[in-house]
Parts: C-alpha cells; sequence; structure tokens
C-alpha cells in the first residue's frame, strides 16, 4: 500500500455530494493519520540491519591415515577336536579323565569291559603256538625227507591263520580302551563307570584350543582386498576390552553361488585359553592404509548427493564443494575441492550461509587433524 493509494482514499471520503460537518470531519481525519504512522513505522521495519558475524570454530586442513578394512562376522573353531565314541556295546569298566580336564596324546580316557576278547585272545595264542610247533616239525621232517612239500605249505597256512585270529583278539581288545589322539581339553564327563553304553555314544570330545581357527565369509565382491599371510583383528563380546590378532591362513577357492560370498578361515594364537570353540567373534581385515586429506564430520554439509565445507577467507565463509571419501574415526576423507592449509570451519556450520561474516573463536584457527 502507497501513500499515492491512501490519499486518494482519503481524498474520496472527504469529498461528497453534500457538505460535510466538521465532527464529521474528524473521523477520515484520525483514520488518515493511524494510516500514515503505521506506514512509518513500515518504513523503518523495512530497513536492513547489519550482519553480525557468526561465532564460530576453524582450523587447517590437515591429513589423515585412512584404511580401508573388510568387516565381518566369524565363528571361532578348535585347532583340532574330536568326539570320542563307544566303538562297541559294551559295559564301562574305567574313565581316567576330569571334566574339563587336560588330557595328552595316547593318554587312556575310558576302558569297556573286554572279559571275553581276553579270553578269545588266550585261546588264539595258544592254537598259535600249537601251529608254530607243528610248522616246525614238519619242516624238520622235510629236511630228512619224511615230509611233503605240499604237508609244509599246508601247515604253514595253519599257523598264519592261528597268528591272525590272535591279532584279531588283540584289536578287538584294543578297541576297547579308547585312547586320546592327541592333546588337548576334554569335554564335561556325561557317562559313569558301569554304565553299559551302545555303540556311538559318545564318551568324551577332546579339543585343541592351544591356537583358533576363525571361520567368516567375505562378498566376491571384496575378493580383491583379501589374501593370505594378511594381518585381521577379532573383538568377542565376552573379551569387549581385549583386542585377539591373527593371519588369514585359507581362502576357499570356490564362491557359494547362494550367497556370491567365500568362505576365510584364520588362525589366532589362543595361549590362555580365552577364546573358545563356538564363539561368536567381529572380524576386521586391514585391507589397505593410505594418508589423505581430512575434516571432522561437523565441518561436512550434505544437500542431497553434493558435500560442502566452509572455507574461512577474509572473514567471510565460503561454501565449497567437495568430494569426499571414507568416513573413519570422526573424520571425513576429502578427495578434492581444497587445499591443504586452508581455513574451515570444524563447528557452527549450521550457523552460515555462503559468504556471511564470521568470527573464529578465540580469534586463531586450532591445529587440524594429524593421524
Amino acid at each position: 500500500m502507497t501513500h499515492g493509494y491512501i490519499l486518494r482514499q482519503m481524498h474520496l471520503l472527504c469529498r461528497g455530494p453534500t457538505p460535510v460537518s466538521p465532527s464529521a470531519m474528524r473521523f477520515p481525519l484520525a483514520l488518515f493519520l493511524c494510516l500514515s504512522l503505521a506506514l512509518a513505522g513500515c518504513g523503518e521495519n523495512q530497513e536492513a540491519k547489519p550482519l553480525s558475524a557468526a561465532l564460530v570454530e576453524a582450523a587447517p586442513i590437515g591429513s589423515a591415515t585412512f584404511s580401508s578394512n573388510v568387516e565381518a562376522v566369524g565363528t571361532a573353531l578348535a585347532n583340532e577336536q574330536v568326539v570320542l565314541s563307544a566303538p562297541v556295546t559294551q559295559r564301562i569298566t574305567a574313565l581316567n579323565f576330569k571334566d574339563g580336564g587336560y588330557v595328552k596324546q595316547g593318554q587312556v580316557i575310558a576302558t569297556l569291559a573286554q572279559g571275553q576278547e581276553k579270553a578269545q585272545l588266550a585261546a588264539a595264542q595258544a592254537q598259535a603256538l600249537e601251529a608254530r610247533q607243528q610248522l616246525d616239525r614238519i619242516k624238520a621232517l622235510k629236511a630228512r625227507g619224511f615230509a611233503t612239500t605240499a604237508t609244509f605249505d599246508q601247515q604253514v597256512a595253519l599257523a598264519n591263520a592261528a597268528i591272525a585270529n590272535a591279532e584279531l583278539a588283540k584289536a578287538s581288545i584294543g578297541d576297547r580302551v579308547i585312547r586320546a589322539p592327541f592333546s588337548g581339553w576334554a569335554s564335561l564327563r556325561t557317562v559313569s563307570v558301569g554304565a553299559i553304553i551302545s555303540a556311538g555314544t559318545p564318551i568324551a570330545t577332546i579339543s585343541d584350543i592351544s591356537r583358533i581357527k576363525l571361520d567368516f565369509t567375505v562378498p566376491e565382491t571384496q575378493l580383491s582386498l583379501i589374501r593370505q599371510g594378511q594381518p585381521i583383528r577379532a573383538a568377542s563380546a565376552a573379551w569387549p576390552d581385549r583386542p585377539f590378532t591373527g593371519t588369514i591362513a585359507t581362502i576357499d577357492p570356490v564362491v557359494d553361488p547362494a550367497t556370491r560370498a567365500v568362505r576365510v578361515r584364520a588362525i589366532l594364537p589362543n595361549p590362555d585359553q580365552a577364546l573358545k570353540p563356538g564363539m561368536l567373534l567381529t572380524v576386521s581385515v586391514i585391507a589397505r592404509e593410505h594418508r589423505s586429506l581430512a575434516v571432522p564430520e561437523l565441518a561436512v554439509v550434505g544437500d542431497g548427493e553434493q558435500r560442502s565445507i566452509f572455507i574461512v577467507q577474509d572473514g567471510k565463509a565460503k561454501r565449497t564443494d567437495v568430494r569426499t571419501g571414507v568416513r573413519q574415526n570422526g573424520l571425513v576423507e576429502i578427495l578434492d575441492g581444497v587445499k591443504p592449509g586452508q581455513i574451515v570451519v570444524t563447528d557452527g556450520v549450521v550457523k552460515l550461509t555462503d559468504g556471511a561474516p564470521v568470527q573464529v573463536e578465540g580469534d586463531k584457527a586450532r591445529a587440524g587433524p594429524t593421524r
């Protein structure tokens, strides 16, 4: 609404077909004064006020080390593990391990009843001795020409059969003595002496956990980032403040067509048995490391897919488009768009627009990230 428009309206109000009394003129004049005061107030509000400088934090753009890591979740496996079971249906006569105890290679774990087998062994050994003695007699007679070659060969076969029967009886007894195939830790005992167990019943699980096999899968798109001998870091919920390190030992040569991933096996030393088979661990494979320009995450402004930062120049904030890379440890990698040493606003970007005046807190920029 302009002054001319208001004056015309007042003229129309004051003019009329009949003379207007002085009392009637008071209302248009009062309205005129009110409108004039309102216009004057609007004019004052429309006057531009000078912008005050925004207080921000700023620092020179520095460099930092970024790593391209492969993250995965893996399952811990024992270096060697076996479930010792009963080979035959028989009664347990002795158990020679403690719950969770350490056993050595070759140590007897359990003994099954073997009375019948021992009797069969004694009989077989007696038959073998008799057959051997008979063979010696026929051999002497053959040397003097009183025994044929056929008789001698027949006795040799009988002697060998008797010896084989004795060995079979020994093997049957050996099957009833269960030994640890390697050194390791025994599981909790679930059977007792005197119990009759059937063939295949588990007696104990022996686990060698001096080192741990850690199996995890990696997408085929990240195969170029891993190789044998590569170091890894693993973390367990059971030991949140303790990292575990190891190396990649084997990469499966076949990619699973269903998951498009490949199975990888790493080896982790486990001298204090802190890691147990079956544990779930998060895995980080350190693939590549490089240094690049970096700014704090709070310094980066996003607009769709575009990323920008504010550079401080001559006391003003200049919005600069940049191309970003890896985000890591609170920093953002800057691939291009800025130069080292330029002063970037690290905190307070929400207050700024392109060209806005700024005041750096402390009147100086702090040192930029260098890691």
